[in-house]
């Protein structure tokens, strides 16, 4: 695993009513701050990468559907350069994923219909000066081909 990236493993709590799932507790291990929470989807076989942040952490659950999160060290002072992780997260592997700052991420659906990401990130979006480094998602710069692996 990446230097830094942590995850937690959720469950449903179900009931005749429905079912709740925790996702982040200001007293878990993996919690530092809360920023700003959002929700992002991706459309099937869709790519969403390459980008880190400098002052930002992520944690990533996938609520609905699934995702591949894909993660590449690229920061020169850690003990895992050059390490990519490909985690398959959502509802048939419910986890958390801690992204720390300055690791690159990107996500595809993998999923037959859209899948839904909730990001609890560390700091509020910048509008005017956005904490986002970018790199094309066919990036020779990261070892890593985004495709589906049929068979």
């Amino acid at each position: 695993m990446i230097e830094g990236v942590k995850i937690k493993k959720l469950k449903w709590n179900p009931d005749e009513r429905g079912k709740l799932m925790e996702i982040l507790r200001n007293d878990d291990e993996i919690y530092s701050e809360i920023g700003q929470v959002y929700v992002t989807t991706g459309f099937p076989d869709i790519v969403k990468a390459w980008h880190y942040h400098k002052f930002q952490d992520d944690h990533m659950a996938v609520v609905k559907g699934m995702m591949k999160i894909v993660l590449y060290d690229g920061r020169e002072d850690s003990h895992t350069k050059g390490e990519v992780n490909e985690l398959y997260v959502g509802e048939y592997n419910p986890i958390l994923v801690k992204i720390p700052r300055h690791v690159y991420h990107g996500f595809m659906c993998v999923s037959e219909s859209e899948a839904y990401v909730i990001n609890i990130v560390t700091k509020p979006y910048n509008r005017e000066e956005p904490d986002e480094y970018r790199l094309p998602w066919n990036t020779d710069k990261i070892p890593y081909k985004w495709k589906r692996k049929n068979g």
